[in-house]
């Protein structure tokens, strides 16, 4: 028994659309998927040895460091809104993947220290 196909309705394109924004970065042959996948691990390590090593010996302390790298993530987000298309090629999912891993790290760390 074959399934029908399921109508055009708001909820199913609201479905298609919420697919397609969570598992957008999966689409493509290997290499883009394993490049996305690579960035955001890359990403989770730089934000992990920020958070541990440069933190640590930041002139200025712990919160000018924060300050600094919320600032960069900031630029980062602008810059994507305004010079990226609609659909952003390889080299901005690899540099907002970046930026999701380290925040996460950064954010992981902020939870095993409990601040």
């Amino acid at each position: 028994m074959t399934r029908l196909p399921l109508q055009r309705t708001r909820f199913n394109r609201a479905l298609e659309r919420l697919a397609a924004l969570l598992l957008g970065n999966m689409r493509g042959s290997w290499r883009y998927r394993s490049t996305v996948l690579l960035a955001m691990l890359f990403g989770f390590y730089g934000g992990s040895n920020v958070t541990a090593y440069l933190l640590a010996n930041f002139p200025g302390g712990r919160p000018l460091a924060v300050v600094l790298m919320l600032v960069l993530v900031e630029l980062l987000v602008r810059l994507r809104g305004r010079l990226a298309p609609t659909q952003p090629g390889l080299g901005w999912v690899v540099l907002d993947n970046l930026r999701i891993g380290a925040v996460y790290a950064v954010v992981l760390e902020a939870f095993k220290l409990g601040t």
